[in-house]
């Protein structure tokens, strides 16, 4: 058996049913081994980063493996930025880079380069993968194959890579006779189950929440990451605590659910960020606590409460925040194990603090400005948007003030997924994102992007047009790096370098790959929304912005959770909180 047969063979056993690709001369053979069979794709996309993405949201919406091949040299090395994102957000993909000959490879020559596009994408590629290697003997492609996939899915999953020569690809293998690494003593230390959780465990966690007059719990991106969602929502039905989430997060729990208490961090909800500065237990389940959670100050965050963190990662544990309960274990694992621990559980009377959650929402409701007459106000569109758009299954955000606006106000019923560009923050996510979340998914699917990020990958529009996917594409333009902007008009006396400039006609852009094309300019005037949801097949809608436009509310440097620009007044703030004000710092102006 040839090689690259076999490795299409084993993508297809893993359920693998699409691979993201853009071809070139180091991948043909493994290409071509596709191109003979009925089921599994190949997707060709028009840039390697964008198959890279859509490999990761692929992953992210069918709980598998996705996959992503590039040639070699720029191919590989297009792949970085994704391969990147998939480590930062724990998503389990297999990227597979061609490689030049292992007679044209350099090994340990001290030159540069033999052979033509020849780039060690390996050493490249480790620090942002769970495992990387060249495999350079035919008949180690069973092992090493299961290792990558083995890793990827194992732990906290991520993406891994195999650099595959073309003269491996093209060998012939006997594959019954080739070595398993599933059957190796290694294999076997790998799938035993991380934390498990005893009786004394859960019995402390059990007291600590009957303890508690205002439990909270964040949900962070590991709810989704760990396969854990059902779970978790049985969790919250069970003890009856409100949930506030991270921005990874977001889609753990349906947004009509009354527990459901708002996005924390840097660019959450007001209200979100007080009732978690104010709570005085906090569970932590699945999340990294990175500085965009906490702000620059993590000695104050949750600085009243005790503080419980499970995540499968024991590196994250007691890391950024301190917490008085670390517990090292497979969110499923925790949460199966606790919800048996809640049969017969009697809730606590928490209703003193669900009032005051209800009046926090009800007072500080997420806006950026108040609109004059009838001009676009994000959030508020945002909110509009969300109320017509049941039909998609998932909605991919792009990275800037509009991933913002939709994460504060854009409200999931139960069978929506957010995906977001957390840990990388890429720019020109979204599109390839929702090629990947439409394909795996079989359901419409919801762009929204900023006219920054829209541009990095452009090009996708020919892929969605060419495969007929049901995507539309949302267009919030301001026409500036809005998030960038902000932060010079905040910390550098509005200095904006690089930040504004004239944006191409993307209605004339759109329209040249036949997508139907729609532009919104007032919140009185929705027909464009109406027509641009009802199109069949792939749609766009540029919503126009004033360049000002900001994101509000937004935590500055040098503040607590709870104390958002723009600022409350003092007393109003003091009155509000259920534990003291720190003393004031000085914020950079």
């Amino acid at each position: 058996m040839k090689v690259s047969d076999y490795v299409i063979d084993y993508l297809k056993q893993q359920g693998v049913s699409h691979v993201f690709e853009f071809i070139g001369g180091a991948i043909v053979h493994l290409l071509d081994s596709i191109s003979v069979r009925e089921d599994i794709e190949c997707v060709s996309v028009r840039h390697e980063q964008a198959g890279a993405f859509a490999a990761e949201a692929y992953a992210r919406m069918n709980g598998k493996l996705g996959v992503a091949m590039a040639t070699s040299g720029p191919g590989a090395l297009n792949l970085l930025t994704g391969i990147g994102s998939c480590y930062f957000d724990s998503v389990p993909c297999l990227f597979i880079t061609g490689q030049v000959n292992t007679y044209e490879y350099k090994f340990d020559t001290p030159v540069r380069q033999i052979g033509f596009q020849e780039t060690d994408i390996v050493s490249v590629a480790k620090p942002l993968t769970k495992y990387a290697v060249m495999v350079t003997e035919p008949d180690q492609i069973r092992y090493e194959l299961e290792k990558a996939v083995a890793l990827a899915q194992s732990g906290r999953p991520g993406p891994v890579l195999l650099d595959l020569p073309m003269n491996l690809q093209r060998a012939d293998i006997e594959p019954d006779g080739l070595p398993s690494f599933n059957d190796s003593e290694e294999y076997r230390l790998l799938m035993q189950d991380a934390g498990d959780i005893s009786d004394a465990v859960a019995a402390d966690v059990l007291t600590r929440l009957r303890a508690a007059k205002r439990p909270l719990i964040l949900a962070g991106g590991g709810v989704r990451a760990g396969n854990s969602a059902a779970a978790f929502t049985r969790f919250t039905d069970l003890t009856g605590i409100p949930v506030v989430t991270s921005l990874m997060g977001v889609d753990a729990l349906p947004h009509d659910h009354p527990q459901y208490s708002g996005l924390i961090g840097s660019y959450g909800n007001r209200y979100s960020n007080l009732i978690l500065a104010n709570c005085d237990l906090l569970l932590i389940l699945g999340s990294r606590l990175d500085s965009r959670q906490t702000g620059t100050r993590p000695d104050t965050f949750g600085r009243g409460a005790d503080k419980i963190h499970v995540d499968i990662d024991p590196n994250e544990l007691n890391c950024k925040v301190g917490v008085s309960l670390a517990i090292h274990s497979r969110l499923d694992i925790f949460l199966e194990r606790m919800n048996t621990s809640l049969t017969g559980y009697i809730k606590p009377d928490i209703t003193a603090w669900l009032a005051y959650i209800t009046r926090l929402k009800a007072q500080y409701p997420t806006y950026s400005f108040t609109p004059q007459a009838d001009e676009i106000e994000p959030n508020r569109f945002m909110s509009l948007l969300s109320s017509r758009a049941e039909q998609f299954h998932a909605i991919c955000l792009d990275v800037g003030q509009h991933q913002m606006w939709a994460s504060q106000s854009f409200r999931l019923s139960a069978n929506q997924r957010l995906l977001n560009s957390g840990g990388m923050g890429a720019m020109g996510f979204a599109l390839p994102a929702a090629i990947g979340a439409c394909l795996a998914s079989g359901e419409e699917t919801l762009v929204i992007a900023g006219d920054g990020g829209f541009q990095l990958n452009i090009q996708e529009l020919d892929t969605v047009v060419r495969l007929n996917l049901p995507i539309k594409i949302v267009v919030m333009n301001n026409s500036s790096l809005g998030m960038v902007r902000q932060f010079q008009d905040l910390y550098l006396a509005g200095r904006q370098q690089s930040t504004v400039n004239p944006n191409p006609s993307f209605l004339d852009i759109v329209s040249a790959y036949r997508i139907p094309a729609y532009h919104m300019i007032t919140m009185a005037d929705t027909h464009p929304l109406d027509q641009f949801l009802s199109t069949e097949g792939p749609a766009f809608l540029e919503v126009k912005l004033d360049k000002d436009t900001n994101v509000h509310p937004k935590l500055v440097v040098n503040r607590p959770i709870e104390d958002m620009y723009p600022y409350l007044d003092r007393e109003e703030l003091r009155q509000i909180m259920c534990i003291g004000l720190l003393d004031e710092e000085y914020i950079p102006t």
